[in-house]
């Protein structure tokens, strides 16, 4: 199961009841934050999420309303007595961003920086070896990404093929973790005591763009796709042309022609007083639509 928590789901600037972009992912206890505009912390303890323990902080672009929050928040994982390094993924930019930010503030623990990482890639740290990251660059008025992660689920034992295979079973629930093992000479690999696949769970992120072409088969049978949803009016277009932004309708569109499972909209721009008055204009295109909320939660399971 992933655990996914909208932290906040404003645009631009935040309000009294809204705070700016942020995105919070629980697997398996690992914690990974995509965005972290002005109100994140607020929300992570109002959920207790914990700042100690984040894993991996990902940026789709360097506009204040996404990362501002970071010197806050790479502060208090400091003041948390955090010593272990912290990853961060970004666009072109990101690096810059980032040799600013800590310009101002001084951390007991490491920044490893990503930038503008392409396809599909892993990362290094074996806390997250279940987790593959793929990116995507979307169009906006400055460099910017969208995410795809996906989230592996380990094969069945399969206890018929490790007897088959004199497994040991000492070793039984090594293997099964997909780590090999060699003893006496001899080698048992994860292979001798699994069985078939799984389907992993697939998350997709895209926000602040216009709905490019390259986007359907990036989002492509996603579990969850997180869109920006800017501007619920459809006589908005010229505005959401203009800023480099999409409308409800747009969002749904795209959920539709990526045959996602659900459609969760955030990123509301500060006009948008109540995002339910446009709710139809992205439901009549696409039925399994949420409409986002500082502070909702969502789980997705694995299917069998």
């Amino acid at each position: 199961m992933v655990n996914l928590t909208l932290l906040g789901c404003g645009g631009n600037v935040p309000l009294p009841n809204r705070f700016l972009s942020s995105l919070f992912i629980n697997f398996k206890g690992r914690k990974i934050l995509v965005d972290c505009g002005e109100g994140t912390q607020v929300s992570m303890k109002m959920k207790n999420c914990g700042f100690k323990d984040i894993d991996l902080i990902c940026i789709t672009h360097t506009h204040g309303d996404h990362i501002i929050g970071l010197i806050g928040l790479l502060s208090t994982m400091g003041n948390s007595e955090r010593t272990k390094p912290v990853t961060i993924v970004g666009p072109i930019g990101i690096k810059e961003a980032m040799n600013a930010i800590t310009t101002l503030i001084t951390l007991p623990y490491k920044l490893n920086i990503i930038e503008n990482p392409s396809g599909l890639f892993s990362l290094a740290d074996p806390i997250l070896a279940d987790l593959s990251i793929e990116t995507i660059n979307l169009d906006h008025s400055t460099e910017c990404i969208g995410y795809n992660f996906h989230f592996a689920r380990h094969p069945k034992f399969d206890v018929e093929k490790a007897s088959k295979n004199l497994v040991p079973k000492k070793y039984w629930s090594i293997l099964q973790r997909g780590v090999s093992i060699m003893d006496d000479e001899k080698t048992y690999y994860p292979e001798m005591v699994l069985g078939e696949s799984r389907k992993g769970i697939k998350i997709s992120m895209i926000t602040d763009t216009r709905p490019i072409e390259s986007i359907p088969s990036f989002i492509d049978g996603a579990d969850l796709f997180i869109c920006e949803a800017m501007y619920g009016d459809d006589l908005d277009i010229s505005k959401a042309i203009k800023n480099k932004h999409m409308l409800f309708r747009e969002a749904a569109s795209l959920a539709v022609r990526g045959n996602v499972k659900q459609l969760l909209l955030t990123h509301f721009s500060p006009s948008v007083d109540d995002p339910k008055v446009f709710e139809n204009n992205a439901k009549s295109v696409f039925k399994n639509t949420i409409l986002g909320y500082d502070r909702f939660s969502i789980d997705i399971n694995f299917q069998e």
